[in-house]
């Protein structure tokens, strides 16, 4: 199912990019490229961070929406825009809409996190609440559109979104003019689309690499059938490439102008994450830290110098949290264990005695001691520790193992 609107299929060209600049200027920010000496060292040549998740409303999404409702005629802002999104897009064409004094209606999905739902709504939108995924709320807001002639702003399907999402490409050909490979993240596809038009018209000889998430690319089995197909449920800890059917207008200039799509699993997203934050001290949405963990998994196969597209920083802190956890535990530096023990006085103390000699670091405990599992004098204690690796956990597995204590799997 294809969102565009009759003009959607009219070509983006570098003018194109050059005009959305233009259109920008004094409204979105030309964000920094930071390097990363970590990543520097793991690709061997070096790598560069183009920070998005500076830019205003915290992702790129400002750009396109803003030139998409900025090019609308007199009667067609008269009517108010209306949008659909799970969060960045959301930001961005509200706050767009109120920097060009547009009425804003944004439809996010029932679960949609709460911080960006405060943020949409301070931004100016009225903010309505339908459907679990964002392929339902998208139709709400289509339908919305068709009921009172409000003009749909489509996240990532219309020439203008892609070449406002394109003065990104032009900001990294200027601050990293020896650029050799891009790295971005592609979820409908306007981000990548806008890049590889600009890069591709100044710099053919940049190679630009698309990545997805592996619950959720749609991009390589509708580039293998030549026509954008959809995936059955979606799934990654990644909303914002969370996408399941390409848009038809970024799938004709990703298929013609992007070099290659590869995908990351949910660990390299996790562990792309606690990157950011520990090495570069970036705060990225796991979508944004999408180009981070390809790196990260195939670090031979990039040519230098490159730069990774952080493309968004508004991450929820409840998904925070979880993700560094898993990042931690794919990393060997966090460890859940069961241990089934005698209930008796002092043999927690006995149990945490064991752990203390091998330095591991007890961050949370809780008992379990009514289960049919459980003989009437025995007790589970399931321990949340910080450890310092893979060899690390090998250790602290032999020693409880050594002191007579048995690991429920």
């Amino acid at each position: 199912m294809s969102y565009g609107t009759a003009d959607s299929f009219r070509p983006v060209t570098l003018d194109d990019v050059r005009g959305a600049r233009k259109m920008l200027a004094g409204v979105a920010r030309t964000t920094a490229v930071e390097g990363s000496r970590h990543l520097t060292q793991l690709v061997g040549a070096p790598v560069h961070f183009k920070c998005e998740n500076l830019q205003r409303t915290g992702s790129f999404k400002l750009r396109g929406a803003y030139v998409r409702i900025a090019g609308l005629l007199p009667e067609e802002r008269a009517a108010g825009v209306v949008a659909a999104s799970a969060g960045n897009h959301a930001q961005g064409a509200a706050l767009a809409s109120s920097l060009l004094g547009v009425r804003s209606t944004v439809f996010m999905p029932k679960g949609a996190p709460l911080p960006k739902i405060s943020a949409t709504r301070e931004y100016g939108a009225e903010v309505r609440l339908h459907g679990q995924v964002v392929d339902e709320t998208l139709a709400a807001a289509q339908e919305y559109a068709a009921e009172t002639g409000a003009v749909f702003i489509h996240p990532f399907d219309h020439p203008d979104v892609i070449a406002g999402q394109g003065t990104v490409g032009l900001e990294i050909l200027e601050q990293c003019p020896q650029v050799r490979t891009i790295v971005v993240g592609i979820g409908g596809g306007g981000l990548a689309a806008g890049i590889a038009v600009a890069v591709k018209a100044l710099r053919p000889d940049v190679r630009i690499v698309g990545v997805q998430a592996a619950g959720a690319a749609a991009y390589p089995p509708s580039l293998a059938a030549g026509r954008p197909v959809s995936i059955r449920t979606p799934a990654t800890m990644a909303d914002g490439i969370k996408v399941g059917r390409p848009g038809d207008v970024p799938f004709s200039l990703v298929g013609e102008l992007v070099d290659e799509v590869r995908t990351v699993t949910e660990d390299e997203l996790a562990a792309a994450l606690l990157l950011c934050l520990e090495r570069a001290k970036l705060v990225v949405e796991p979508a944004g830290a999408s180009p981070v963990a390809a790196l990260l998994g195939a670090p031979d196969a990039f040519e230098g110098p490159v730069v990774a597209v952080l493309s968004g920083g508004n991450v929820d802190p409840v998904l925070m949290e979880r993700v560094l956890r898993h990042g931690m535990a794919a990393q060997g530096r966090y460890l859940a264990v069961r241990v089934r023990l005698t209930d008796r006085p002092g043999a927690l103390a006995s149990l945490l005695g064991a752990l203390s000699v091998v330095d591991a670091n007890v961050l949370d405990v809780s008992h379990l001691r009514t289960d049919p599992r459980l003989g009437l004098t025995e007790a589970e204690v399931e321990l949340h520790l910080e450890t310092k690796g893979p060899a690390h956990c090998a250790e602290v597995g032999r020693a409880l193992h050594d002191a007579g204590y048995t690991v429920v799997d």
